[in-house]
């Protein structure tokens, strides 16, 4: 997340924020051009977008958030949407623009995502201090820290996202995995405290880089914060413990099969999948990185001959899950990604290619985790169970109309228990 230029100060005034939430911020050198977004006012037209700053101002709350769709509890004998979740961990932006990019490629694909901030993205290298890793020294962290230039264009791709409908969740701080103090032998009381920092580097980003002016993040990451992956997927069965205690609603950082999703620990349990893995009898995690290491191993720059192949295996492993829960199922396709360019940026093209077949199909969802959440506590805990006796790529042997209609299906003409054939 390395950048050269030093942020000078905010151009916006808290007066004027509401108006300037879409993320203009001034840079020495001269102005730097923001991406339009569309700010609360527009999202609904008419209403009043009252901006309440919280605590120092890195974060405000500006109302209900933009283009959340109302969740709808399905109709008797309805066939569910195909829910898919694309999902980026340490999500920041930094000289590649990864971040904004896909921003863009949701939008062009009608799509939403969540994006899992790392806490320490928005904390400056010279006030690493600050942060107190369990188990670690002050300042510790497996995946550094930021400069002023790399928090403010983070900062902005969060507002855009979070205008523009997407999720801001959370990868915690440090990414400490393995022995030794990763996260795998963190209590709960330490998980609790991991997520206290977290949050609280998101909330003082402002304090912390001098940039007082700036324009705020326009949502209150208390309310805002419902989720998580831990890193490396370890320390799951405390951080349940510890996320239930603060309220999380879901969790992505286990394995599953392509089924229909259940509670652990009262949290939805929103576990990234095991998919079809072209040329291998194996199946294989949808995350980027799972691929990487079936691939060219723990090197993200494996030879450059195979990177099309590999990229390609990805987005076909990726469709055929896709296309098995579409035609089958229709259990939620859930996805994990990192704003990296391993093997010459060959996965962020294959998911580009994804977002693109996929999220403009019929009866498809591009959802975040928030809405998929939100969309299963609507529904009826009866049809909930239902769907989760469907094996993976398993479509009702009568159709979708009998299966969820709430009432046994007329026997077929021809076996016992049919009515009689009448001529």
């Amino acid at each position: 997340m390395a950048a050269n230029q030093r942020i000078a100060a905010g151009a916006v005034v808290a007066a004027a924020v509401a108006a300037s939430l879409a993320g203009c911020l001034s840079r020495t050198g001269g102005a730097h051009r923001s991406e339009g977004a569309p700010g609360p006012q527009n999202a609904r037209p008419g209403a009043k977008s009252a901006v309440r700053l919280i605590g120092d101002g890195s974060t405000a709350f500006t109302g209900a958030q933009p283009h959340l769709p109302r969740p709808e509890r399905l109709k008797p004998g309805q066939k569910p949407p195909q829910f898919v979740v694309f999902s980026w961990d340490g999500a920041g932006e930094d000289s590649q623009r990864l971040f904004s990019h896909f921003r863009k490629v949701s939008k062009a694909n009608n799509a939403t995502m969540t994006y899992f901030l790392s806490g320490v993205y928005l904390l400056p290298e010279e006030k690493r201090d600050l942060y107190k890793p369990p188990q670690h020294s002050p300042g510790r962290s497996d995946i550094g820290f930021n400069d002023e230039q790399g928090i403010a264009d983070t900062v902005q791709q969060l507002r855009l996202a979070w205008l523009e409908g997407n999720e801001i969740g959370t990868h915690f701080n440090g990414h400490f995995c393995g022995k030794g103090g990763g996260v795998g032998e963190w209590s709960v009381e330490e998980w609790k405290d991991e997520i206290t920092q977290a949050k609280q580097f998101v909330k003082t980003w402002k304090t912390n880089t001098g940039m007082t002016e700036a324009a705020p993040l326009p949502f209150d990451y208390d309310q805002e914060l419902i989720g998580a992956r831990t890193p490396c997927l370890e320390g799951r069965q405390n951080f349940l413990k510890a996320g239930r205690e603060l309220g999380f609603r879901y969790d992505t950082s286990g394995v599953n099969n392509q089924v229909w999703p259940g509670r652990k620990e009262g949290l939805w349990d929103l576990s990234m999948q095991l998919v079809p893995f072209p040329g291998h009898s194996f199946e294989q995690l949808t995350m980027d990185y799972n691929f990487m290491v079936n691939q060219s191993g723990t090197t993200s720059q494996g030879d450059p001959a195979k990177h099309k192949q590999w990229g390609d295996q990805m987005r076909d492993g990726l469709l055929r899950g896709f296309q098995r829960a579409y035609d089958g199922n229709r259990a939620p396709l859930i996805i994990g990604n990192h704003f990296e360019s391993w093997n010459g940026g060959t996965y962020m093209r294959a998911v580009e290619e994804v977002v693109e077949r996929v999220c403009t199909k019929q009866e498809v969802r591009c959802v975040s985790f928030r809405q998929l959440a939100d969309w299963l506590d609507a529904q009826d805990p009866r049809i909930l169970a239902k769907l989760r006796t469907l094996g993976v790529g398993e479509a009702p042997k009568q159709g979708w109309a009998s299966f969820l209609a709430g009432r046994p299906a007329p026997a077929p003409k021809g076996v016992p228990g049919a009515p009689a054939f009448k001529q």
